[in-house]
């Protein structure tokens, strides 16, 4: 049950998140920011926060202004969610759609991936 419990929290910091990265004022937080996934502990002291940025050039930048504007996400957040505590954030980047497109071309490349069947080696599927 409690495991439950901390899904539904971890979506509603995600939601919540989400809305308030885009009202942040420091100048490195731009661009097209997602935020993936939130992982609380059981005691909802921390919160690991996995954010995706499209532009992969400003992305350690990014982190760094969410790193500094942490203080006052958090508050906000405080604010808007009714718990006893507050979890501290920390922000990680996820590289885990990059990985998924990659793995997607690995997979449409008939160099790398075979058919199971050879009898079906010369059938040519179109996209």
């Amino acid at each position: 049950m409690a495991s439950n419990r901390i899904g539904r929290i971890n979506e509603e910091i995600q939601r919540e998140l989400s809305t308030l990265i885009r009202s942040v004022k420091d100048p490195r937080v731009t661009g097209m920011i997602s935020v993936t996934a939130v992982d609380t502990t059981p005691d909802l002291k921390f919160a690991k926060i996995y954010i995706s940025v499209l532009d992969k050039s400003d992305c350690t930048q990014v982190l760094k202004g969410l790193k500094s504007a942490s203080g006052w996400l958090r508050r906000e957040l405080g604010h808007s969610l009714n718990l006893r505590y507050t979890p501290e954030l920390t922000f990680v980047r996820d590289d885990s759609i990059d990985q998924g497109a990659h793995i997607l071309d690995l997979l449409r490349n008939p160099d790398v991936v075979k058919p199971a069947n050879p009898a079906n080696a010369d059938i040519v599927l179109e996209d």
